[in-house]
């Protein structure tokens, strides 16, 4: 090669390519936890590559090996600050390459590692060898991350100040040692208020009350905050710009005290018996164009529109040959031209009931997909840290209907993606076959004269904290009485990918085709085999509306409750009154079987706070969870995927 230098010309041979090394890694950094999927770059790797980071050598599950330049890990724990990436085809030392500290381990990690822009989410800071103490500081792209707890030298909470949506750089300082990591905390544009709930000390003469629009994830001015029950004499508040109120009162705010928060075009909602200093509440706003000027609804003024993402990848086969591209090795061959294979990419669900759906035609993944070593997809997401699973299998189709037969899947963790960001080189191993059998024993509730009259059952894969597996054939129907067990044909073991991961299944007692209520589910029941039947007989009882009787005048502010005994304890009551057609809805949310329930009466208030007169739907749920305490209740404790189990019935009423 030539090259003219301004001073003659200099004749240059470029040097002969290392035939094995270790050129880099992406991302080059990420918690000493582990679990982060991360690109090595290099050459000469074979399809038995073993890797070693920080000196850990990676399980061969956790390494998949894309093609003589690239493969894909799942980063091991180790010690905070740099380490060795060591690639070596099988036992073939010759073939060793390193790059010396390719890898840096962050001090601390964040959880959750994002949260929504207008701030207030408690951040939970886990280090090693972080020396914190009570003079260590946190700040999040510089601006202050409120400290509110130290537990240890090496775990600390902070409240998240507002921010702008991506990825930021969080930074810890104690007595001078300052500590650094990239890209620690991520703003989004939107949250799932699963975070919100009750926090803080006990309650003794103060209350502070963060309100967000559980839409946009902004702050909430001007919103109401009552603390008691009787209009005349209770506390209130107002929340400033920042979604924020405070309020101080000895009397009323010791022990414990019922919350109401409410501002006009939002959704109220009331706690009662809260014992904490804090509260923090996500509300709905009123999808009505009476609720905004020129049609706009609330929270949409003024906001930042959703910033999208999307991953890209390939679907990858055991190949036959070395780095040869091959496909639906493991599922049969076709029967007849109608048949078709094809493979699709799904991001985990939140509830283990909801039931499968397939994707648009337009993404599925078939052999005449392009692809170097395997077979390209690709998938329209939100910012987060995703965990992905494809199911391959064969499908017919017939005019506009499809009927999708799965027989083979796989399970890719660590998908970080940001704000308008999009994320490629994602690999998914089809590597775990769906040929397993699960079996549940189940004996139902007791019913009540409207019902339940069928039994709905359902099972998917728990991936740890970050959500669920669906499954084709998770979902079963019998009526009841119930003889007999409910079996779930083509279910995975939890081999190769889906190592770590459980079965979760849930037993529904419903009432008719709808599956309506009464009703009353069996829920997050666990298991790790499919050899013994799994147990479900743990239903919570159907919880009765007494006041106001059916059909009556509520009068705004009393609700009695009645429970039948047996069954299940009741650790959560939930009301939810609707008014408008469903379009207003009232939440309260109470500890244990709560008998007697008292609220404020809206109307008293100004601001038009509450509900429409007319018509009123009356929902009442009793819940169960696991080591549950009201203190510290989540917002995710408010919906069927915190619960173990749970009972619901629907009653009419006026108001």
């Amino acid at each position: 090669m030539s090259i003219d230098g301004g001073a003659g010309t200099m004749t240059t041979t470029p040097p002969d390519a290392e035939p094995h090394s270790v050129l880099g890694i992406a991302p080059p950094h990420g918690p000493f936890a582990g679990g982060t999927l991360a690109l090595i770059r290099g050459n000469g790797f074979a399809s038995n590559a073993r890797v070693w980071i920080g000196g850990t050598e990676l399980e061969p599950e956790a390494v998949t090996a894309i093609d003589a330049q690239r493969l894909q890990v799942v980063v091991p724990p180790g010690a905070a600050g740099p380490a060795d990436v060591v690639v070596q085809n099988g036992d073939d030392e010759s073939t060793r390459a390193e790059l010396p500290g390719g890898y840096f381990y962050d001090a601390f990690y964040a959880q959750p590692a994002d949260g929504p822009t207008a701030g207030g989410t408690l951040l939970r800071l886990l280090g090693q060898d972080t020396g914190w103490s009570e003079e260590t500081s946190v700040e999040i792209d510089q601006e202050p991350c409120v400290v509110e707890e130290v537990v240890s030298d090496e775990e600390l909470t902070c409240r998240t100040p507002p921010g702008t949506p991506g990825a930021k750089l969080v930074r810890t300082s104690t007595d001078g040692e300052v500590i650094d990591v990239l890209d620690a905390f991520t703003y989004i544009d939107s949250d799932n208020g699963f975070r919100g709930g009750l926090s803080g000390g006990p309650l003794a003469s103060e209350l502070t009350v963060l309100v967000f629009n559980d839409v946009t994830g902004e702050a909430i001015p001007g919103a109401t905050v009552i603390v008691g029950t009787d209009a005349e004499t209770a506390l209130t508040g107002s929340t400033n710009a920042g979604g924020v109120a405070l309020l101080t009162d000895e009397s009323a705010l010791s022990g414990t005290a019922t919350v109401t928060v409410a501002r006009h075009c939002y959704q109220p909602i009331t706690f009662t018996d809260v014992p904490s200093s804090r509260l923090t509440v996500f509300l709905d706003p009123v999808l009505s164009p009476a609720c905004g000027a020129g049609g706009q609804l609330p929270g949409g003024g003024g906001g930042t529109p959703g910033r999208g993402a999307s991953v890209s990848g390939e679907l990858l086969w055991e190949a036959t040959g070395e780095f040869r591209r091959s496909g639906w090795t493991n599922v049969p061959p076709l029967a007849s031209d109608e048949e078709e294979y094809v493979a699709y990419v799904f991001r985990l669900s939140s509830d283990p009931t909801d039931k499968f759906s397939l994707p648009s035609a337009v993404n599925a993944v078939t052999p005449s997909s392009d692809g170097t070593a395997g077979y390209n997809f690709y998938l329209s997401t939100v910012p987060g840290n995703h965990t992905l699973y494809a199911l391959a299998g064969i499908e017919v189709r017939s005019g506009t209907t499809r009927s999708f037969t799965a027989y083979a899947m796989g399970l890719v963790r660590g998908v970080a993606v940001g704000p308008s960001d999009s994320r490629d080189n994602v690999y998914i191993n089809i590597d775990v076959p769906l040929d397993h059998a699960l079996t549940l024993d189940i004996a139902g509730p007791k019913p009540t004269s409207r019902g339940p009259d069928r039994l709905e059952a359902t099972t998917a894969i728990s991936v740890g904290s970050q959500g669920y597996v669906l499954l084709p054939n998770g979902h079963q129907t019998r009526l009841l009485p119930l003889s007999g067990t409910v079996d779930f044909v083509g279910v995975p073991p939890l081999i190769g990918s889906l190592t770590g991961t459980e079965y979760v299944t849930t037993a529904r007692a419903v009432t008719g085709d709808a599956g309506g209520t009464p009703l009353s589910v069996v829920g997050m029941l666990t298991s790790t085999v499919t050899s013994e039947p799994i147990g479900a007989d743990a239903f919570v009882e159907i919880p009765k509306l007494v006041t106001p009787e059916l059909n009556s005048a509520w009068n705004g502010t009393d609700l009695e409750l009645a429970f039948t005994a047996g069954g299940a304890p009741v650790d959560l009551t939930i009301v939810d009154l609707s008014s408008g057609g469903g379009l207003i809805n009232w939440r309260i949310v109470a500890p244990g079987p709560k008998e007697s329930i008292k609220v404020p009466d809206l109307r008293a208030f100004e601001g038009d706070l509450g509900l429409d007169e007319g018509a009123l739907a009356i929902l009442v749920t009793s819940a169960r969870l696991d080591d549950f305490d009201y203190g510290s209740l989540l917002y995710r404790d408010l919906g069927p995927q915190g619960w173990r189990a749970h009972a619901t019935d629907l009653y009419y009423a006026s108001f």
